[in-house]
């Protein structure tokens, strides 16, 4: 069973690539990354009602009354998550906001596991993990290092680089927290629908407010009808990760799990990047990535052997 699990965390990694390519190119469709990451999440807030009302699990949402109040709010994560990309891209850079979104899953997902936080199993941590995790912070260093633009970040302040570090904590918090909200419903699909439907509302809430403050741009639907179908992906895709790590993290433990995601995206990130797939610029990948890649794996592996 941890097998399976290892391989949908790792899976649900290997699919952010294509949530990323999908909601720049709506963005650039509709001239509003907010009004398209609202898109996205209510496009996966439907899918996922579809699918609990499918499988019978939408009758576990009348159990919402005995959640705790910041159970069903953890949806709010990814809008937080989504919100950050939006600003923090154009002051970072791309590279180095991934990075440091990465470093702050991977030690947030730590400190979950060692310290047993949020419901998730603690875990003993010896000398093999130790290594394990500077080998991932060693490979996501040099992930960073090898990509165009990442000395870009010397220039960065501080304050920006913390606040990205902080929103990619955000998403094993989130999945501890959804996993805590499964014990409640024992429904995944139900538990994710309710995240979503949070994260929609946050985020339609945030574009109103942007919009009301000059600080979003009106979205323009002409763009919609040169969208190529994978466009459209975005929303299952994040409902597809959301609903892997939520389930894998009582299995593997959520430094395993977030590890694997990690691995997959870099995985994929490499050949998006390496034949310019999803309509990007294709070109060589340097020796430095590929090397950070391998450690980073290495690590991941190293932790989940413990």
């Amino acid at each position: 069973m941890n097998a399976f699990h290892i391989l949908i965390a790792f899976l649900a990694g290997c699919g952010l690539p294509l949530q990323a390519a999908a909601n720049a190119r709506l963005s650039r469709a509709l001239a509003s990354p907010f009004a398209a990451a609202t898109v996205q999440l209510l496009i996966a807030a439907v899918l996922l009602l579809l699918a609990a009302s499918a499988t019978g699990q939408l009758g576990a949402l009348q159990r919402l009354g005995q959640a705790a109040w910041w159970q069903p709010a953890a949806g709010l994560a990814s809008a937080a998550y989504v919100v950050a990309g939006i600003v923090l891209f154009p002051r970072l850079g791309a590279v180095v906001t991934v990075g440091l979104f990465i470093a702050g899953q991977a030690g947030a997902s730590l400190l979950l596991d060692g310290f047993g936080l949020l419901g998730i199993a603690a875990r003993d941590y010896g000398l093999q993990a130790c290594i394990g995790a500077a080998a991932v912070a060693m490979g996501i260093l040099l992930i960073v290092r090898g990509q165009a633009g990442a000395p870009a970040a010397r220039e960065s302040r501080a304050g920006w680089m913390a606040l990205a570090a902080l929103s990619g904590a955000l998403l094993p918090v989130q999945g501890a927290v959804n996993a805590s909200f499964m014990q409640v419903l024992q429904a995944p699909l139900a538990v994710a629908f309710t995240s979503f439907a949070v994260a929609a509302l946050g985020m339609l809430a945030v574009f109103l407010v942007a919009r009301g403050a000059g600080l979003a741009e009106r979205p323009h639907a002409a763009g919609l009808a040169g969208m190529p179908w994978w466009g459209w992906l975005g929303g299952l895709v994040g409902a597809c990760y959301v609903t892997s790590v939520f389930t894998a993290m009582p299995r593997i433990g959520a430094a395993a799990t977030v590890g694997f995601t990690i691995a997959g995206q870099q995985l994929v990130s490499i050949l998006v990047d390496r034949f310019g797939l999803f309509g990007l610029p294709g070109g060589a990948v340097s020796r430095t990535r590929l090397l950070g890649a391998t450690v980073l794996l290495a690590g991941v592996v190293s932790i989940k052997l413990v």
